[in-house]
């Protein structure tokens, strides 16, 4: 069963990510996500992340498909104007890659390219609109497709610590109502405040997959905290990463705690590795013994 399949019948959905490299060999890519084979759901395929120079994300979806895994091919805005994202879209929807993932995406001053000029020609919820239109044979400017339209199948993000919350609710809104079919969340950390989030959206029945970042060290869970908006680590999961003899261990026990509490609310959970693919696998052991 696909990714959409399971997302449409309820099933409890793991997605996962990779970085396309910052070269032409996906050999090491591909290395990280190959003991995930069978095991996760789909794959994000990050589209320029975090502003760094990478190999395109269009590219590198392909590749994640040729090794048995189904892409989520990210989409940001800060790169391309109405005419390139469109034509992304046409060409992933031509390739197979109907999985997408619509972001604003960070700014280029925050990247290795900061001279780089923006273009956010449209934000989020207009590129959500976007592939709603090309789903019904029409593009932005309002001439007919030729031949067989697109069938995307778009998700968006959505950030349920943020402070205050109610601006987050809107926009989420305004994402569904253009067609977003399911959300990938920021990490998750706080079961209770994830749990009030859920209280507050399920007027939209869509599909939230609690985003899952391991926690590597007492000094990322601070810089969590101090510099992401959103995020909260609490004080208890900070001392016991703090006090870990076993830091991957204790990074697994962590985040394996958190998904089965999330399991009976999110419809998912989507991991965010940062780096340490390796220790996936033990977590998905852990989830499901």
């Amino acid at each position: 069963m696909g990714f959409q399949e399971k997302l449409k019948t309820g099933s409890f959905v793991v997605t996962t990510e990779v970085g396309p490299p910052r070269g032409i060999s996906l050999e090491k890519t591909l290395q990280e996500i190959a003991p995930l084979k069978g095991r996760v759901d789909a794959v994000n395929v990050t589209d320029l992340q975090s502003s760094c120079l990478r190999m395109s994300a269009l590219a590198a979806a392909l590749f994640v498909r040729d090794k048995g895994f189904e892409p989520i091919l990210q989409m940001t805005c800060r790169d391309r104007n109405r005419l390139a994202l469109q034509a992304d879209l046409l060409a992933s929807a031509a390739l197979g890659l109907n999985n997408i993932l619509v972001l604003t995406g960070d700014h280029p001053v925050l990247g290795d390219h900061p001279e780089a000029k923006p273009v956010f020609d449209l934000d989020a919820v207009q590129l959500m609109e976007t592939v709603r239109l090309l789903n019904a044979g029409e593009d932005l400017g309002g001439h007919k497709l030729v031949g067989q339209a697109p069938r995307l199948f778009p998700g968006a993000v959505v950030n349920p610590g943020a402070d205050p919350l109610e601006p987050e609710i809107i926009k989420m809104e305004k994402k569904a109502q253009a067609g977003a079919r399911f959300f990938q969340t920021q990490a998750i950390f706080d079961v209770g405040l994830f749990e009030k989030f859920l209280a507050a959206v399920k007027h939209l029945r869509v599909p939230v997959l609690a985003g899952i970042v391991l926690l590597k060290s007492e000094k990322m869970a601070l810089h969590l905290n101090a510099h992401v908006p959103g995020i909260h680590v609490p004080d208890r999961l900070v001392a016991q990463v703090r006090d870990a003899r076993d830091k991957k261990a204790t990074a697994v026990d962590i985040s394996a705690r958190l998904i089965r509490d999330l399991k009976g609310m999110a419809a998912g959970v989507h991991l965010m590795p940062i780096g340490w693919h390796s220790v996936l696998p033990c977590l998905l052991d852990n989830i499901n013994s």
